[in-house]
C-alpha cells in the first residue's frame, strides 16, 4: 500500500507470513548460515557452560536489521535446553515492566530483549544489579518513608539485541559477557539462504535464479527471504515456474532495482540530488522531504547506500556521491571540487 508521498509501505504480516517466517528460522547453530566467526564464539560459550553446568554468560548481539538477532536468541536458548522469554525495549518503559517480568523468570531462562537500547532509562538502570548480582531492588512508599526492598532473582541468560549499539550505556554494555556484531552477508552465503528456504517451501527454483535474488537482497537474510516470496507468488499467479524471467519480472514489479534500491532508497537518493543538488543536506530535512522518520532512513536507508557508496556522511549533512548520480542517471553539476573521485 502507498501513503500521501507515493511511498510504498509494508502492510501487516498475515498469520501465514509469520508462519512462512517461523519456518525458515534455523533452530540449531549448524543449521545457521553465514556469520561463521559468530556462530563460533557463541558455540564455545554455550559448550563451556553447559560443562560447568551454569547458566550462559549475557549475550548482545548488534548489527542492522534482517541479520538474524533473533533467530540467534532463539537458538541459544534452544541449544542451552533452556526455555526462552521474549520482550522488546519500547515494551518497557517503567522500572516496574522490567521487576515484573524478571522476578517471573525460572531458573536458567533466557531472557530476550529486541532493540533494548530504547528501554526507559530508569529500566536499564534496574537492570545492571540484575545482570550483575541476579537481584533488584524494590522501592516501597514516597519520600522520606521509603524503602529498598531486595528481591533476589532467578539465574537466567540475558540476549540483547540492538542495530544502534552506541545509544547503549556503557555500564549496561560492560555487563555482557559477550558481545557479538553481525555483519551483512555475502552474495554465496544469500545464496545458500535461499536454497536452504526453497527446500523447506518445495520450490523448484534455479541457481542463476537464487543467485540474482541475492544479489538484489541487500546481503540481509531477511530480504532475501522477501523476495523470495514474491518471486514464489509472481510463478504461482503468472505461471511459467521460479526462473529467472519470474525474478525479472516480480522485483521489477516490487521496483527493486538490479543493485537492490527499493523505491524508498531512490526517494532518498532523488531528493538529495533533485532537491538540495547534491547536498550537504541535515537528516531531519532530509526525513521531512521524503515523508519518513528519520530514525528509518538512519537505521535501514543509510547503512545500505553508504555501504554501496552512494551516499556520504559529513559534518555538514548527507551527500550524495557520484555513483548515485551516475546510477540515478542525472548530470553533476559542476561546483568546484566538491564530487571529486571520493564523494
Amino acid at each position: 500500500m502507498t501513503d500521501d508521498t507515493g511511498l510504498v509501505r509494508p502492510a501487516p504480516e498475515s498469520d501465514a507470513e509469520l508462519a512462512f517466517e517461523g519456518a525458515l528460522r534455523p533452530r540449531s547453530l549448524a543449521e545457521f548460515v553465514g556469520q561463521a566467526k559468530v556462530r563460533g564464539q557463541l558455540q564455545l560459550l554455550l559448550d563451556a557452560a553447559a560443562m560447568q553446568n551454569r547458566t550462559p554468560d549475557h549475550i548482545l548481539l548488534a548489527g542492522p536489521p534482517g541479520l538474524g538477532k533473533t533467530t540467534l536468541a532463539m537458538i541459544v536458548a534452544h541449544e542451552s535446553g533452556r526455555p526462552l522469554r521474549m520482550s522488546s525495549g519500547p515494551a518497557i518503559q517503567h522500572a516496574g515492566d522490567l521487576a515484573a517480568l524478571l522476578s517471573s523468570l525460572v531458573p536458567g531462562e533466557v531472557l530476550f530483549i529486541d532493540e533494548i537500547h530504547r528501554m526507559a532509562r530508569n529500566a536499564e538502570e534496574m537492570l545492571y544489579l540484575a545482570m550483575e548480582d541476579f537481584r533488584i531492588d524494590i522501592m516501597v512508599g514516597k519520600g522520606a518513608g521509603a524503602t529498598s526492598i531486595p528481591l533476589d532473582l532467578a539465574p537466567f541468560t540475558l540476549v540483547g539485541a540492538t542495530t544502534r549499539s552506541g545509544l547503549l550505556p556503557n555500564p549496561l554494555r560492560d555487563r555482557f559477557g559477550f558481545t557479538a556484531n553481525l555483519e551483512f552477508y555475502e552474495t554465496y552465503e544469500l545464496e545458500e539462504v535461499l536454497s536452504r528456504a526453497a527446500r523447506l517451501l518445495d520450490l523448484d527454483i534455479p541457481h542463476d535464479a537464487r543467485r540474482e535474488i541475492a544479489s538484489r537482497s541487500r546481503g540481509t537474510p531477511r530480504i532475501a527471504n522477501r523476495l523470495l516470496r514474491r518471486v514464489r507468488d509472481f510463478a504461482l499467479v503468472r505461471g511459467g515456474g521460479a526462473g529467472l524471467a519470474a525474478v525479472h519480472g516480480a522485483l521489477e514489479l516490487y521496483d527493486v532495482d538490479p543493485i537492490g534500491l527499493d523505491r524508498l532508497d531512490r526517494a532518498v537518493l532523488e531528493a538529495i540530488v533533485s532537491r538540495f543538488e547534491g547536498g550537504p543536506v541535515g537528516l531531519s530535512t532530509l526525513a521531512v522531504s521524503v515523508g519518513e522518520e528519520a530514525d528509518t532512513i538512519e537505521s535501514v536507508v543509510e547503512p545500505f547506500l553508504v555501504r554501496v557508496g552512494m551516499l556520504s556522511r559529513t559534518p555538514r549533512g548527507r551527500v550524495a556521491t557520484r555513483r548515485a548520480w551516475d546510477h540515478l542517471g542525472v548530470r553533476r553539476p559542476d561546483r568546484g571540487g566538491l564530487f571529486d573521485d571520493d564523494i
